[in-house]
């Protein structure tokens, strides 16, 4: 136990005495949280910027664009004279999409004759081009069906009471669970703060580990801990899993108790599971170094592997609309795993018998250096340092 507390000690030393560990361990996750949550602080986004090119000129397509401008997540901010000029406002950035109305379409319309109104969005931009997307269609349909509605009233003489039935005879109306208020924030952040989080703790992670070998250290903390590779990295990553646990606590009080983002579930099993996600990711960056113990390649897949997660791990694009072979990887991240039980625990309030397999998860992320330990023990034992 002597020697365990001395690796300890000496790990603590060496975070505090070089402003590499502190920097990337307290003060980057800390401004990044700061960061997003003051950028997405109005929730939903609002105002997208998009653009008109009305061909028609008559009295239903002015309509329409009023119709657009009034909408609240649309800001029309060009009118084109042409295809050519909308679609280069698109790929400048100017806007996410437009809307084009054709020639002839009250006319078309009022005939019978089904005008086709085209719509055009950016998807590289996700969130404002679905929002575009959302809107432009529901303008499209509803103008339509308005349009029809009046013209069945002058027919027949009936009223929008039986005539809208006939239109539209289902009338939906949407009650979103978990998060009705549709506040992009409470649905993105926690994920991207767990993201950051899990950046920093693989690249600190590997640092720590594989520097040994980098330096020749590695055989001497070896006998520190009686030839014990397990004490030895154990001792070693104990005073930055401590940090990281407290990193991770506040992160949770900061969005959950300062600013208030929802909680349906229990407290409990989500403190439970962010404690968890710190081992989970420091024995997910332990596993590769076990493989690959060279500093270099050790860094270089621990930043791949983190910054990718940003999209393998699902935050704004599903795994079910991914590419199979693609989507497979979101289940090697800890940060999903801690995604889906935030949505499960948080958002949606279920009972932890639904979250159990993404709890046991945790524990096989946790044990899975194990299985290569000796390898690194191997390498501990024998420096040799490749640059």
């Amino acid at each position: 136990m002597s020697s365990f507390l001395k690796i300890a000690f000496s790990s603590l030393e060496q975070i505090a005495a070089r402003p590499l560990f502190w920097t990337g361990m307290i003060i980057m996750p800390v401004l990044f949280i700061f960061f997003l949550t003051d950028e997405m602080k109005e929730g939903l986004p609002e105002k997208a910027p998009a653009g008109i090119l009305d061909k028609d000129h008559t009295s239903l397509s002015r309509k329409v664009t009023r119709n657009l401008a009034g909408m609240q997540l649309v800001e029309i901010t060009r009118e084109s004279d042409s295809f050519t000029q909308a679609m280069n406002d698109v790929k400048s950035g100017r806007t996410y999409g437009f809307f084009l109305i054709p020639e002839n379409y009250q006319a078309d319309l009022l005939a019978g004759r089904s005008p086709v109104v085209t719509f055009y969005t950016n998807m590289t931009y996700f969130v404002p081009g679905t929002l575009l997307y959302k809107n432009f269609k529901t303008t499209a349909v509803y103008t339509k069906a308005g349009t029809i509605t009046n013209l069945v009233q002058s027919a027949t003489g009936a009223g929008a009471e039986q005539v809208t039935p006939v239109i539209n005879p289902i009338n939906v109306v949407a009650h979103p669970t978990g998060n009705p208020w549709l506040n992009y924030s409470y649905y993105l952040n926690p994920g991207f703060t767990a993201g950051v989080l899990e950046l920093m703790i693989f690249l600190m992670t590997a640092y720590t580990i594989c520097e040994e070998i980098k330096r020749g250290t590695s055989r001497s903390l070896l006998e520190q801990a009686s030839g014990s590779i397990i004490k030895a990295v154990t001792a070693r990553l104990l005073p930055q899993t401590i940090i990281w646990c407290v990193m991770a606590m506040a992160m949770e009080s900061w969005l959950f108790a300062w600013n208030h983002y929802p909680m349906n579930g229990s407290w409990l099993w989500l403190t439970v599971s962010t404690l968890l996600f710190v081992p989970a990711c420091q024995g997910f960056a332990l596993f590769v170094c076990c493989v690959i113990p060279n500093l270099r390649f050790a860094l270089s897949i621990c930043a791949l592997t983190g910054v990718l997660a940003f999209s393998l791990a699902a935050f704004s694009f599903p795994v079910q609309s991914m590419y199979g072979s693609i989507g497979i990887f979101s289940w090697i991240l800890p940060v999903r795993i801690y995604f889906l039980i935030y949505i499960d625990q948080a958002l949606d309030g279920i009972a932890l018998y639904y979250s159990r397999f993404y709890y046991a998860a945790y524990f096989i992320f946790i044990l899975l250096p194990l299985t290569m330990m000796w390898r690194l023990k191997r390498h501990y034992a024998t420096p040799v340092y490749l640059p």
